[in-house]
């Protein structure tokens, strides 16, 4: 117990890297007919690390699956942002999901009922909101971003130092960023990763991941350094970008959800207050109501390319304070 005490500390204090990636900056001026290739080729140059279930690349400080670096450098050479963008940001198991089923309700509210017919009772919240670098079934990978009526409502678990430049908010779109205590970040992702990686043989056991997480070394880390960017820049950027932490979210998530729609320019009316809107905003997208759902808990959901998850993988606890009970045993 005492050595997993000393982990979160060293967790919070971070582990700086070193960019090994500068010249990969070329991948900007690739052009379209070659870009597949050359963009493979500068991604199988990248130093490289088995773990995690999968092995990871070092991509300008950041440890990232190769695949979605690939879809990092496209959109950094092809994404078009437009004033009106919204991205939800985070490090991975982070509320992600519970953030895509807010965002989605909220400013999608004047277009579906809180009925039997809203769309979040029949599609996964990652159906409903994309992630930007993770491919889907579709020929042309960006297809899906430029075909996306505006407001486009977007997700990735970029660093903010890699978004596509101009960035969206440069031109008026708006980030939300939610960042969660790190302890609970990596059980939340040792459990996900067992469920897609062949177990344990694959992300080794808890301990060993912890020792990883803490060295910086996990799906987009180091944690702290992904955090601060997004931190930092909310700090004399507040208008653009929204920090929030799920802890704060899960004590109060009615406040919580009034200020993403204010946020997010479609705050509720006084009507809507008065009527308890936010609050049944909050029922519908709750742990509880999302996980018991058919549509949540039947059928997989591609990743990209082969990577087939259950879409229940999704949902496994949500709680705050998931740790200590590893701690324990």
């Amino acid at each position: 117990m005492q050595r997993r005490a000393m982990a979160a500390q060293a967790t919070e204090e971070g582990s700086p890297t070193t960019d090994t990636t500068s010249s990969y900056d070329e991948a900007a001026a690739i052009s379209s007919a070659s870009q597949d290739t050359a963009i493979t080729a500068l991604v199988s140059k990248l130093p490289r690390r088995e773990g995690w279930s999968q092995e990871l690349v070092l991509y300008k400080n950041y440890w990232i699956n190769p695949l979605f670096v690939q879809g990092i450098m496209r959109l950094q050479t092809s994404f078009k942002p437009r004033h009106d963008d919204i991205i939800l940001t985070s490090n991975p198991k982070c509320g992600t999901t519970w953030m895509k089923a807010l965002a989605f309700t909220i400013t999608n509210r004047s277009r579906y009922e809180f009925g039997n017919n809203h769309p979040l009772l029949s599609h996964h919240p990652q159906e409903l909101v994309l992630s930007m670098e993770i491919h889907h079934d579709t020929n042309d990978e960006l297809n899906y971003l430029e075909a996306l009526p505006s407001p486009r409502l977007l997700a990735t678990h970029m660093p903010l130092s890699l978004f596509p430049q101009p960035s969206s908010i440069a031109i008026g779109g708006r980030i939300v960023y939610v960042c969660r205590e790190p302890k609970d970040t990596v059980v939340s992702w040792w459990h996900f990763a067992n469920k897609f990686g062949g177990g344990e043989q694959s992300t080794g056991n808890l301990e060993s991941a912890i020792d990883t997480f803490i060295q910086g070394f996990s799906p987009y880390g180091p944690f702290w350094e992904h955090c601060l960017e997004y931190r930092r820049q909310s700090i004399t950027s507040s208008d653009k970008i929204l920090f929030l932490k799920y802890e704060d979210m899960m004590s109060d998530p009615v406040k919580h959800v009034i200020k993403l729609a204010m946020f997010l320019r479609a705050p509720f009316s006084t009507k809507e207050e008065e009527d308890r809107v936010p609050e049944e905003v909050v029922r519908l997208c709750s742990f509880e109501k999302l996980s018991g759902l058919r549509a949540n808990q039947k059928g997989e959901t591609i990743r990209t390319h082969d990577v087939v998850l259950d879409k229940s993988a999704f949902f496994r606890k949500g709680v705050v304070g998931d740790w200590v009970n590893h701690m324990s045993e």
